[in-house]
């Protein structure tokens, strides 16, 4: 398979799963070890395109972020709670992140401990979506202060790869009582400030990033990241709608399934 073909194919993926509680990280570190890919060349691939959905949020909710940094320099209430409930979600991962980085870069090389965290992470959404029931949903903004920081802390859980940061923070959100519209929009605005922080500690840790000194071509960068724009400006709005209506136990079940898959492959193959 060309590069060409590779980068626009992983971009799309990135998108379909960035924001669905199936892990998008897990996804590439399945696909690299399936297809043979040296994880180590793709490093800089993978950091940019995830920006590229982090854009799909911000084009997506324009008018949220517009209204609410408005707001803020009025210092209207709304929009002091939303940045705050945001702020606290954002605190914990950034934290335990710089303190864990190491122990998490070598977890990025086992495709073993994705399989693994997709089966205990899907049984996790089946068993959530039979014992909570729906709440009203109450916008990022109505969220207390602790449940922005308890989410903040469920958040977390996504540095093991394969746990997936929007089941986290989801399921974290649904434990906490939060109504299922919220707590997926809650997942996608904590995605900005989080993920825009590891992509600029993983750059200043590894210069060669930064440099372009990387096996894949930035040809191929761009192609992945707009393919994953595109992808997710669509995912973003048909998730919200999807659960809003119908939970998320087939994710569960999806998670599960592919973990199965997963394990297999790496135990038996």
């Amino acid at each position: 398979m060309s590069l060409t073909l590779t980068a626009i194919l992983l971009g799309i993926l990135e998108g379909l799963t960035e924001f669905l509680p199936v892990s998008s990280t897990g996804h590439l570190i399945l696909a690299q070890a399936f297809f043979g890919y040296d994880p180590a060349q793709w490093r800089q691939f993978n950091i940019v395109i995830q920006l590229g959905a982090i854009l799909a949020v911000v084009v997506t909710y324009w008018k949220t972020f517009w209204t609410m940094g408005l707001g803020f320099l009025k210092l209207e209430s709304e929009a002091l709670h939303f940045a705050r409930n945001i702020l606290l979600g954002f605190i914990p991962a950034a934290i335990i992140g710089l303190l864990a980085k190491d122990a998490i870069d070598i977890m990025l090389g086992t495709p073993l401990v994705v399989a693994v965290a997709l089966v205990i992470g899907g049984i996790a959404i089946l068993v959530l979506e039979r014992t909570i029931p729906a709440r009203e949903d109450v916008g990022v903004a109505g969220l207390s202060w602790k449940t922005a920081i308890a989410v903040g802390f469920a958040q977390c859980l996504a540095m093991i790869p394969g746990t997936s940061r929007s089941a986290a923070t989801i399921l974290g959100a649904l434990a906490m009582g939060v109504g299922r519209k919220t707590a997926a929009e809650f997942s996608f605005f904590l995605a900005v400030p989080t993920m825009l922080g590891a992509a600029t500690v993983k750059i200043f840790d590894e210069p060669a990033l930064l440099a372009g000194e990387a096996a894949v071509g930035w040809t191929e960068i761009a192609l992945g990241f707009v393919a994953s724009f595109l992808v997710a400006l669509v995912v973003i709005r048909a998730f919200v709608a999807y659960v809003s209506r119908h939970g998320f136990a087939p994710f569960g079940w999806y998670r599960i399934a592919l973990g199965l898959f997963a394990l297999g492959w790496f135990t038996l193959g």
